[in-house]
């Protein structure tokens, strides 16, 4: 590692990021995890709290805009189901 002033800051910067993106990534998991386990109508209330933690993931580049829309399509599918059920 070179002894720069400004590869240091970068490592400073980098590890916050790493720590508060590591933060975000469990936070979303958490919550998906918590509206797969919630029935009926209390999902689709849910649904949109956390289609909008994923999608903010996605925008900060913690995971891909792809994996974002997969996550999105397959707890929409299973909110559905549930309500419809």
């Amino acid at each position: 590692m070179a002894n720069h002033k400004a590869t240091k800051k970068d490592t400073r910067q980098a590890a916050k990021r790493r720590d508060r993106n590591k933060y975000y990534g469990k936070t979303t998991r958490n919550a998906i995890r918590d509206l797969k386990a919630v029935t009926g109508k209390e999902a689709a209330d849910k649904m949109p709290e956390v289609a909008s933690m994923i999608d903010k993931l996605a925008k900060r580049g913690v995971i891909h805009r792809k994996k974002a829309a997969n996550l999105k399509s397959k707890l929409a599918k299973k909110v559905n189901k549930e309500v419809a059920a």
